[in-house]
């Protein structure tokens, strides 16, 4: 039987846990992947925080016991379906704060510098891009964040007019961690990603998302596109909110792959992430990848600097590790560079995680987000007295 490539290559050792809708009154359910068949595990453990903070999540993930749901390949097949069919995924995170880290390769430094240069407008975008590189000279990878080389090439921007606060969190000492969005509005598998109406310069971002427990450990990896405004944030950095922030704009999964013997964050840190973007208006298509080994910051430091003796998450949070993906070819016409058409499909994948798939929209023409904690909160008591 072939491989599903939408599962980890070796999905058959595996830990892998996420969340399903089923039908009402049920609501949401965590579930496991095992020997292909889906687990609801509800009964056990129902919250995914909760799970990733105990010592035990491998065994429970292994071993807990519950009824099937259905088979793996029918929940993804239902998670693609228009309009989708119970049961299907849900972003595999529910109260965890989700926490995004940008600029962390060098690529996406000089194409957010670009962003900002530019005003949000992509025509200038190419002749930008000529000028910086001529300007900066030497190959930004190379240089450790906040070491003295990168103080000096500071300064040297600096003495030149060409610092940009970009600059300071990608080669400074301190990353750029920010909210991407709230908890239980993050979106699964097979979901539409929205965009802002306003914006007409955007893409994805192709990511790898640490699951990091309540006691600042991450316990796990996923997939994750942080949509991506460009227009909107190259006007300006006090954009950001408004040009990350949306109807649908994140969307994390299929699963969260607990670290264990087979999975570590050794593969984490030597990930190759495939890009696809896939037409469906003008049959483009862009293929691309991001290579975990070139980036400028640890996973481990950037999980340091969101959480530690100076910020908490009590129910833990998903990281968001950034990307070196900033695409430039043109896709509208010479010089205009890459946006999203509505109706693209756009999948992420690496082979240890499987691969994230998900149609592009408006945000403003999508379901509006309305499962919020107070009703996650409702159908956690409706589970609870069912139990009883």
């Amino acid at each position: 039987m072939p491989h599903d490539n939408r599962l980890p290559e070796d999905h058959h050792r595996a830990l892998l846990v996420g969340r399903v809708w089923c039908d009402a009154p049920e609501g949401p359910a965590l579930v496991v992947v095992r020997d292909g068949q889906v687990i609801d595990i509800s009964d056990t453990i129902g919250v995914m925080a909760d799970l990733l903070d105990r010592d035990d999540a491998p065994q429970i993930v292994a071993s807990a016991t519950g009824p099937v749901l259905c088979d793996v390949a029918t929940l993804l097949d239902n998670s693609t379906h228009s309009p989708q069919v119970a049961p299907h995924l849900l972003a595999p995170c529910d109260i965890q704060a989700i926490k995004a880290c940008g600029v962390t390769f060098a690529v996406s430094l000089l194409e957010r510098v670009i962003e900002e240069q530019a005003g949000g407008d992509p025509k200038r975008a190419a002749e930008l891009r000529d000028e910086l590189q001529r300007l900066i000279g030497g190959d930004l990878s190379k240089i450790t964040p906040g070491s003295d080389d990168a103080m000096a090439l500071r300064d040297e921007l600096k003495a030149r007019g060409a610092w940009s606060q970009y600059m300071e969190v990608g080669i400074g000492a301190d990353a750029e961690v920010f909210t991407k969005a709230q908890p239980l509005s993050s979106v699964g598998f097979g979901a539409w990603v929205g965009l802002h109406p306003a914006s007409r310069w955007n893409n994805p971002e192709p990511e790898v998302v640490l699951a990091v427990n309540a006691t600042g450990k991450p316990v796990g990896a996923t997939l994750g596109n942080d949509v991506n405004l460009r227009d909107i944030e190259g006007r300006s950095a006090l954009l950001l909110g408004k040009a990350k922030d949306n109807n649908a704009s994140c969307a994390i999964g299929p699963f969260i792959r607990l670290f264990d013997e087979h999975f570590t964050m050794d593969d984490v840190r030597t990930a190759m992430v495939d890009l696809r973007i896939d037409g469906e208006d003008d049959g483009f298509r862009l293929e691309d990848s991001s290579d975990m080994r070139e980036i400028s910051r640890s996973p481990e430091e950037l999980v340091r600097q969101t959480v530690g003796p100076h910020h908490q998450y009590p129910d833990g949070f998903m990281l968001f590790l950034g990307t070196m993906f900033s695409p430039i070819q043109d896709r509208d016409g010479p010089g205009q560079g890459f946006t999203h058409h509505t109706g693209d499909t756009v999948t992420i994948a690496t082979p240890r995680l499987g691969a994230l798939v998900n149609r592009v929209e408006r945000s403003d023409r999508l379901p509006p987000w309305t499962y919020g904690i107070r009703r996650w909160l409702a159908d956690q008591q409706r589970r609870a007295a069912r139990r009883a």
